[in-house]
């Protein structure tokens, strides 16, 4: 029997400045930020939502193990969300988020969604999408 995964526990990003992604984060997405000790006994941080967790790596301090190529900026993220895009739309404006692109209809892991696009601090291209 081949052995096989039931879900994303967690993922990790590398970032320039873990104090503004952050405040992106949770100001622009509504995460939640929470400092953990590591096994090492090294403090760190994570956003989270829902039952997901995206853990926070400064990239001029990388630590081991660390995945093959870190780069800040190089992530490409798609977060489902209850809340209509045109709401989300009037959020992001009263930031001066500036949307890159949408809505526009795209296929996601269930099915059909509606998304619209932004970035973060380091330039990572974040969807986020309405299920069809």
């Amino acid at each position: 029997m081949t052995p096989s995964l039931t879900q994303l526990d967690h993922l990790v990003l590398t970032v320039r400045d873990i104090d503004a992604t952050v405040a992106f984060y949770t100001r622009v997405l509504g995460m939640t930020s929470a400092r953990f000790t590591a096994a090492d006994g090294t403090t760190r941080w994570a956003l989270k939502f829902g039952r997901q967790k995206i853990n926070l790596h400064a990239a001029a301090a990388p630590f081991e193990p660390k995945a093959g190529s870190i780069q800040p900026g190089s992530a490409d993220l798609c977060f489902l969300s209850d809340t209509g895009l045109a709401d989300w739309q009037r959020h992001f404006a009263d930031l001066a988020v500036d949307v890159l692109d949408g809505p526009v209809q795209r296929t996601g892991a269930a099915g059909p969604i509606l998304s619209i696009y932004i970035r973060d601090p380091d330039g990572n291209l974040i969807e986020v999408s309405n299920a069809l």
